[in-house]
């Protein structure tokens, strides 16, 4: 048994769902996170049309640069998966590597989401320009934050990891990072679809 695995048995308490503590809290949050969201998407669906007297999405958007940035965020799901293979297999090195490149591209995708909204306001698309706007900005920028927050998890992790002073066991934890980014990801998803691809 490696050490790992004996720090995991230790130290991990089973619930009477047959999921860790660890594991059970994460689903938790992010069942409240799919409340937080709905009512997000929800908010943009009922005003998605209301643009008054500024541009309609279909004269700002730029639906190819936004179609590649989403898929650069999509592949750092398969990064993700390849990390907590990884992570499950005990191989150090490649679990450094993977969750280095998720980040990678979770940053990529960030960026290109600070363009576009540079690029949005400079074509008369403030955050105040409409009820459109507002609700736009409000959930593209929310979920951009919980991708930022992820790539902070990450790389904290891969810090704290080269220490060797990850608590509990090293593949639970990327496994739970991991669950994290693919709801980060299948939200966006979810996102992409109603904005860009459902004309108003």
């Amino acid at each position: 048994m490696s050490a790992d695995h004996a720090v995991a048995s230790h130290d991990t308490h089973t619930t009477s769902t047959g999921l860790s503590n660890v594991k059970l809290g994460m689903w938790l949050f992010l069942g409240s996170e799919c409340l937080l969201f709905g009512g997000l998407i929800s908010t943009y669906m009922l005003y998605r049309g209301r643009v008054g007297t500024g541009p309609t999405p279909m004269q700002v958007f730029d639906i190819p640069f936004t179609s590649v940035s989403s898929f650069v965020l999509l592949m750092s799901s398969l990064t993700m998966v390849l990390g907590v293979s990884a992570a499950h297999k005990g191989d150090d090195r490649n679990t450094y590597l993977w969750v280095a490149v998720t980040a990678l591209l979770g940053a990529t995708f960030v960026g290109g989401q600070v363009y576009e909204f540079t690029a949005f306001y400079n074509e008369g698309m403030g955050f105040t320009t409409s009820l459109f706007t507002s609700s736009f900005y409000v959930l593209t920028g929310f979920h951009g934050v919980h991708v930022t927050v992820g790539i902070i998890m990450l790389m904290s992790t891969l810090g704290i990891m080269k220490r060797s002073k990850v608590p509990g066991s090293k593949s639970e934890t990327i496994e739970m990072l991991g669950l994290y980014w693919h709801f980060v990801d299948i939200v966006w998803i979810i996102i992409f679809t109603l904005i860009y691809l459902i004309p108003v």
